[in-house]
C-alpha cells in the first residue's frame, strides 16, 4: 500500500541575521502579491527601493535577539514537530516541512514527497485562522508548482484550524500555568494584522463590516481573518474562565498608512494604562511557533512599553512550539 505524504508549512525565517539574508527574506516575503495587494510594479518600487533596503537593517538587528545557538526558533520548532509527527502517525505516512519563504521552500518539499512515490499530499499550513496572506498564499504556491507535474496525485488542504480542541487546550494549558502563579488586571490577545482591504476583498455578500459583525462566527464570516482570531479567543477565554470585561482582542505588525484591521495592539496598552491597569497577561494564538511577531514584539517591545505607561507586569504565554499535545494535534488533522 502507497505511503501517504504530509507538508506542514510555516511563514518562513531569514536563513541568518546578517542584513543581507534579511533582506532577501523581505524581499520574497513583501513580493507575494497576496501578502502586499497592489500592482505589480508599484508593489516591487515599494518593496526593492523603500522597505527591504531601509527595513532590513533593523529587522536584522531584531533577529539577533531571537536567534539561538539553533537558529531561527520558527524553523527549528517547525522541524522538531515534523520528526514528533512522523513518529505519531507511523510508517504509513511522510512527513517533510517547508516554509513559505526561504528554505526550505515549498518546492523541495512537495519533491522530496514526490519522490517517495505518495498516492496523497495533504498540505497543512501552520496558521490556526484563515487569510489569503497567510494560509491562502500556500495554497497558491502548491498550485503553481504542482499544476506542471505529469503526475498530480490527490491533495488536499487543511484551511484553518482554529475550532480543534487541541489546539485550544495546549494554548489553555499553558495559559494557566501562568495565571496559577500570578493575578492578572487583564489579558490581551494579540494577532497579527491585516490591511482592511484584505478584509473587505475577502467579505462574503458585503458581509463584514470590520465592526460587531465579528462577535459571532457563521458561514458569512467563516473566512473572514478578524472573526476568526475574535472566535478563536471566545474559545480560549471560556475554557480559563475569564470574563469578556478581562479581555482585549486587538493586532499588531502594522506596515505602512493605510488602515489596519483594529483594535491596534499598541493603542490597547495606552488604553489599559489610563485605566489603571497593572498586570497584564499576553497571548499570540495566531502563531504557533516562537518567531519575531511573539518573543520579540510582544514579549519584549510591548512589555516595554507597558512598564514605561506605569504598568507593573505583562507576561507572554508561550507559543505552542513543540507541545505533545500540539503534535498530537496535527496527528488529529491529518488522520481525519
Amino acid at each position: 500500500m502507497s505511503k501517504q505524504g504530509v507538508l506542514l508549512v510555516n511563514l518562513g525565517t531569514p536563513d541568518s541575521t546578517s542584513v543581507a539574508d534579511v533582506r532577501k527574506y523581505l524581499r520574497e516575503f513583501l513580493s507575494d502579491k497576496r501578502v502586499i495587494d497592489i500592482p505589480a510594479i508599484p508593489r516591487w518600487m515599494l518593496v526593492n527601493l523603500i522597505i527591504a533596503p531601509f527595513r532590513a537593517p533593523k529587522s536584522a538587528a531584531e533577529y539577533r535577539k531571537l536567534f539561538t545557538e539553533r537558529g531561527s526558533p520558527l524553523k527549528f520548532y517547525t522541524e522538531d514537530i515534523t520528526k514528533l509527527l512522523q513518529t505519531s502517525l507511523g510508517d504509513d505516512y511522510v512527513v517533510e516541512y517547508a516554509m513559505r519563504y526561504q528554505n526550505p521552500s515549498i518546492e523541495s518539499g512537495l519533491e522530496k514527497l514526490k519522490s517517495k512515490k505518495v498516492s496523497k499530499i495533504h498540505v497543512l499550513p501552520l496558521f490556526p485562522q484563515y487569510a489569503s496572506a497567510t494560509t491562502g498564499s500556500v495554497i497558491d504556491k502548491v498550485m503553481e508548482i504542482t499544476k506542471n507535474w505529469q503526475v498530480i496525485p490527490e491533495i488536499v488542504f487543511t484551511s484553518q484550524f482554529l475550532e480543534e480542541v487541541l489546539f485550544i487546550d495546549t494554548f489553555v494549558k499553558k495559559g494557566r500555568e501562568w495565571i496559577d502563579q500570578h493575578d492578572y488586571d487583564h489579558f490581551v490577545f494579540s494577532y497579527h494584522g491585516l490591511p482592511e482591504r484584505q478584509i473587505i476583498k475577502a467579505s462574503v455578500n458585503n458581509y463584514c463590516k470590520l465592526g460587531n459583525c465579528c462577535q459571532s462566527f457563521n458561514d458569512n464570516n467563516r473566512f473572514c481573518y478578524r472573526a476568526q482570531c475574535f472566535h478563536t479567543t471566545r474559545l480560549i477565554t471560556e475554557k480559563l474562565n475569564i470574563p469578556k470585561e478581562k479581555y482585549t482582542v486587538c493586532f499588531q505588525s502594522r506596515l505602512g498608512n493605510d488602515p489596519w484591521v483594529q483594535p491596534y495592539t499598541e493603542e490597547v496598552l495606552k488604553q489599559l494604562a489610563h485605566e489603571g491597569k497593572k498586570k497584564v497577561l499576553a497571548f499570540s494564538p495566531a502563531f504557533v511557533s516562537d518567531c519575531l511577531e511573539t518573543t520579540i514584539e510582544v514579549g519584549e517591545t510591548y512589555h516595554e512599553q507597558f512598564i514605561e505607561l506605569g504598568g507593573e507586569r505583562w507576561d507572554l504565554v508561550e507559543s505552542l512550539n513543540d507541545d505533545p499535545m500540539w503534535v498530537e494535534c496535527l496527528s488529529e488533522i491529518v488522520r481525519k
